[in-house]
């Protein structure tokens, strides 16, 4: 176990998380900001990205486990991201679409700003974030985040605006 809250705990993903993953990257509304669900390919390759940020960073996106049931219902974590000429480093969330409105997210989010700060010893941590992403621009603002930024990204042949939320320590 990684990180601990009241209702949650985060572990680093395995392969055999491989299904939960599916529930969140290959469900269409969940994926609306990255242009459509994903394919088996994708999701695979998602889940070797984490599997190697593990490795060469130590963090990554970790599964979020309900303690309740010890289901995995999404991942959050922290990641370093490309912006712009730099890398920053950024708290990224994806849940279960059933598990939305529930808090979890803010509750996850919330941890890992915590994370960065103690345990990784960060000045400041982001959300990169699509502009009609209302829901996680949202969390991000509840965790103390502000738009510091914009920048056009290109991804899966589109031209996506994004907003940087910045908060520092």
């Amino acid at each position: 176990m990684i990180l601990e809250t009241d209702r949650l705990y985060f572990r680093e993903m395995e392969q055999s998380d491989y299904d939960a993953l599916c529930q969140i990257l290959q469900d269409e509304e969940t994926m609306y900001a990255y242009e459509g669900a994903f394919r088996d390919e994708e999701t695979q390759e998602w889940l070797d990205r984490q599997l190697s940020r593990y490795q060469k960073w130590g963090f990554g996106l970790w599964a979020v486990i309900l303690k309740e049931t010890g289901e995995m219902i999404g991942q959050c974590g922290l990641t370093m991201q490309p912006w712009k000429d730099r890398e920053v480093l950024e708290i990224g969330y994806l849940f279960q679409r059933k598990y939305w409105h529930r808090g979890y997210a803010i509750e996850a989010a919330k941890a890992c700003k915590k994370y960065a700060f103690t345990v990784l010893d960060a000045g400041e941590v982001c959300s990169i974030i699509r502009d009609t992403n209302m829901a996680s621009q949202n969390v991000a603002r509840r965790n103390g985040m502000t738009v510091a930024e914009h920048w056009v990204k290109h991804y899966r042949g589109v031209d996506m605006p994004h907003d940087l939320y910045v908060v520092k320590r």
